[in-house]
């Protein structure tokens, strides 16, 4: 009686050593990995870096209005019913200050007609955009500005030949420091201060300021042009209900009255508004990314089929080839998504800094794009992974 002899049972592969074996396949198909997660990685960096950005201009300006304060108003003159320049009462200033509530108040003046130039040798047209303006000597504190070099006006200097100087009027005039002379309406004129940037009074920044009593040499006329006024800031919008009626009783639609810090939190706004376009601009690219990874997925079946025939004839299940090629995409598609996010919280990062703007980190978007990255990976990876575990093993080895 002849022995029978028996052949060994195929082998069994565990489900933790398909997925092995698929991170092996990435490792041998290096290029190609990297290339798929391409889109992924710029899908991701898109959404991470975008939102970042823009969460970070948002936190910056909302750190900018809290630190200047949204309790100043501004009121200028506006146009009467026959469409002419109106202008503001001399004594404006008094009757705000007693508003309930109001802090502080202060005016500047267009000097008409006096022109800024660096020398009397330069033709009086070239004014650089700079105005001459009066000041009251209470402006700077009332505006909450600082100077950069030298002091501003007072009671005293204002009576003189003396001016200050905005942060990009002395710019345009080549003025770093004070201790200079400039040319004002046919006259010199001692630059004793130059003013940092005021961020909710952009025409500081332009203007020339000389003293208030003394502009009258110039023809001045008296008239405030723009009147800046603080309250407390639970009076705020109270003062801003009767700023007009009380610079003008008669003709309160004459006064135009404005919070300069509205325009600081529209632009915040703004911002948040366009997260919602960059998520859309990120999913696109992710999209892009997952039609690309399901491409390499599905020519990697084909290029396999020996591989795949051979591990079926070895015991492994058609549920184990199909999570072999599921565990590949999405590992791509979760390396393309992490890698994405560190482009996009370093550009955040880098943003945050060179503005000198408060880093905050859009987490819910940082950990959906990542999520999001996952589940294109898988989404993508279904089809190629049901077309290699539909192969059988006499399929699959016969392919030449």
């Amino acid at each position: 009686m002849s022995a029978t002899t028996q052949l060994p049972a195929p082998a069994r592969l565990h489900p933790g050593d398909l997925a092995r074996v698929g991170l092996e396949g990435l490792r041998g198909r290096p290029l190609r990995a990297v290339l798929s997660a391409v889109g992924i990685t710029i899908g991701v960096a898109a959404m991470v870096g975008l939102v970042g950005i823009s969460t970070v201009s948002q936190a910056g300006l909302i750190a900018q209005i809290r630190a200047l304060g949204s309790n100043l108003l501004t009121a200028s003159p506006g146009t009467n019913l026959l469409g002419q320049n109106s202008t503001l009462p001399d004594g404006a200033e008094g009757m705000v200050t007693r508003i309930p509530g109001v802090t502080d108040v202060s005016a500047i003046g267009m000097v008409g007609g006096a022109t800024v130039r660096r020398t009397d040798r330069i033709d009086p047209a070239e004014t650089n955009g700079i105005a001459v303006q009066a000041a009251r000597v209470d402006l700077l504190n009332t505006l909450q500005g600082t100077v950069r070099s030298g002091t501003f006006l007072n009671a005293a200097t204002g009576r003189y030949p003396t001016v200050a100087l905005g942060s990009v009027a002395a710019d345009r005039l080549g003025i770093a420091r004070a201790g200079a002379h400039v040319y004002i309406a046919g006259r010199w004129f001692l630059v004793i201060g130059v003013l940092d940037t005021l961020p909710l009074a952009p025409e500081i920044d332009r203007a020339a300021l000389i003293g208030w009593p003394y502009a009258s040499q110039l023809g001045f006329s008296g008239h405030p042009s723009t009147l800046y006024e603080r309250s407390t800031a639970q009076t705020v919008q109270s003062v801003y209900d009767v700023l007009a009626r009380t610079i003008n009783p008669e003709h309160p639609e004459e006064v135009q009255v404005s919070q300069p810090t509205q325009e600081l939190e529209a632009e915040a706004a703004a911002d948040s508004a366009f997260n919602a376009l960059f998520l859309g601009i990120g999913i696109v690219a992710l999209l892009a990314g997952g039609i690309g990874i399901a491409n390499v997925m599905v020519i990697s079946v084909l290029e396999r089929r020996q591989e795949i025939g051979l591990r079926r004839s070895l015991g492994a299940t058609r549920h184990q080839i199909r999570m072999q090629f599921l565990t590949e995409s999405v590992t791509l598609s979760t390396l393309g998504g992490a890698a994405g996010a560190a482009v996009g919280l370093v550009a955040s990062t880098g943003y945050a800094l060179v503005m000198g703007w408060p880093l905050t980190l859009p987490t819910e978007t940082i950990a959906g794009g990542v999520a999001a990255a996952i589940v294109i990976g898988a989404l993508a990876g279904l089809y190629p992974a049901r077309r290699a575990a539909r192969l059988t093993p006499t399929e699959a080895l016969a392919t030449t």
